[in-house]
C-alpha cells in the first residue's frame, strides 16, 4: 500500500466524525462552546481511547473472556464508562449549561476517541480495504460520538430537572449509551446498513434536540433577564424590602449579625449582575455579535469569593430559598471567564 492510499484510508476513518462535529458547532447559534474548549475535550476523548484499549487488552490477556463477548458486551461498557467520565467531570464542574453544549461536548469526546482508535486499527490490520474504512469512518466513529452525546444530553436533562449532578442521574444515560453501542457491535445488520441508519437517524435526533434546546434557551433568557433586572432595580432604588428577598433577609437579621446580612444582599446583587451579563453575552452571540470581555470581571469574581467566605457555609445555605445557585447559574459565571 502506498503512503497516498494509507492516507486516504485514515482520512476516511476520521473525516466524517469531525465533519459531523463541525456541523453541530455551527448549529449552536448562541455559541455556547468555544473552539478551544472543543479542542480540549477532543484531547480528553483521545485519552479515553488509550485507557479503554489498554483495559480491553488486559481483559483479553488475563481472563478467560471470549473475544466475541468482549466486543459485544464488555468493551462497550468499558468504553462508555471511560468516555462518560469526561462528561461527568464537566457536569460536576458546571461546565455544561444546556443540551446543545452537552451534545457538542459528548460528540467531541467520541471524536477524540476515534482519533486514536481508528489509526490504531490501521496499524494492526493487514492491508485493510477501502470499504472497511468507509464503514469505520461513517459508522463506528460517528457512533462513538453519537452515543456519548446522547449520554451527555440525558445526564444534563436529569441534572436540570433534579437541580444538581447527583450520582444516580448518570445511570440512565450510561444504560442507553451502552445499549446502543452493544447493539451496534452485535452486527444484527450488515455494517453498511448500520452505517446508513446512523447517518440517517443521528442528524434527525440532533436537529430535533437542538431545536428544543434553543427554544428552552430563549425562554430562559427572557424570563431570567427580566427577573434579574427587576431585582437590581429594586436594590438600586432602595426598595428591596418590597420584594420577597427583602422580606426573607429581614427574617435572617435575628439569626445572623447585621454585617453578614449586608454581605448577603451584596452577594445577591453581584450574582444578579453577573447573570444579566452572561445572558447579554448569549443574546449578543445569537444576534451575531461578540461582546468584548468585561475588564472588571476578575474583580467581581474575587468579590464574590470574599463575600461567600465572609458569609460562611451556614449563611450561604440560608440564602438558597431566595437565590439558589443552580447548575445553569454557575455555568453563567464560567461562561463569562472563557
Amino acid at each position: 500500500m502506498t503512503p497516498m492510499e494509507a492516507g486516504v484510508r485514515i482520512l476516511l476513518g476520521l473525516l466524517p466524525v469531525f465533519s459531523f462535529l463541525i456541523v453541530l458547532i455551527l448549529l449552536d447559534s448562541y455559541e455556547l462552546v468555544r473552539p478551544r474548549q472543543v479542542a480540549t475535550i477532543i484531547g480528553a476523548g483521545a485519552v479515553t481511547a488509550v485507557v479503554s484499549v489498554s483495559l480491553n487488552h488486559l481483559i483479553l490477556d488475563h481472563t478467560s473472556v471470549e473475544p466475541i463477548s468482549l466486543v459485544r458486551y464488555i468493551a462497550p461498557a468499558i468504553e462508555e464508562l471511560v468516555k462518560g467520565s469526561v462528561i461527568v467531570y464537566l457536569l460536576v464542574r458546571h461546565r455544561i449549561g444546556f443540551l446543545v453544549d452537552a451534545a457538542i461536548f459528548g460528540f467531541a469526546v467520541g471524536a477524540g476517541f476515534a482519533l486514536v482508535e481508528n489509526p490504531s486499527y490501521f496499524l494492526v490490520l493487514d492491508n485493510p480495504s477501502l470499504a472497511l474504512w468507509v464503514v469505520r469512518g461513517f459508522g463506528t466513529a460517528v457512533m462513538h460520538g453519537g452515543v456519548t452525546a446522547i449520554f451527555a444530553m440525558i445526564a444534563k436533562a436529569l441534572a436540570d430537572r433534579h437541580q444538581g449532578a447527583h450520582a444516580w442521574i448518570f445511570l440512565p444515560g450510561f444504560a442507553v449509551a451502552w445499549s446502543l453501542h452493544s447493539i451496534f457491535n452485535h452486527f444484527f445488520f450488515s455494517p453498511y446498513v448500520s452505517t446508513v441508519l446512523i447517518l440517517v437517524l443521528l442528524p434527525i435526533f440532533f436537529i430535533t434536540a437542538f431545536h428544543f434546546s434553543e427554544q428552552r434557551t430563549r425562554d430562559w433568557l427572557g424570563v431570567g433577564f427580566d427577573t434579574d433586572a427587576e431585582l437590581l432595580e429594586l436594590i438600586g432604588e432602595g426598595r428591596i424590602s418590597e420584594s420577597r428577598i427583602g422580606v426573607y433577609l429581614k427574617e435572617l437579621r435575628d439569626r445572623f449579625p447585621p454585617t453578614t446580612v449586608v454581605d448577603m444582599l451584596c452577594l445577591v446583587r453581584l450574582r444578579a449582575e453577573l447573570s444579566i451579563r452572561a445572558k447579554g453575552v448569549l443574546l449578543a452571540r445569537g444576534a451575531g455579535f461578540n461582546l468584548p470581555p468585561d475588564p472588571e470581571m476578575d474583580e467581581r469574581l474575587t468579590e464574590i469569593e470574599y463575600l461567600e467566605e465572609a458569609i460562611g457555609p451556614t449563611g450561604l445555605l440560608s440564602l438558597h430559598p431566595v437565590r439558589h445557585m443552580s447548575d445553569r447559574e454557575l455555568w453563567q459565571i464560567n461562561a463569562l471567564v472563557r
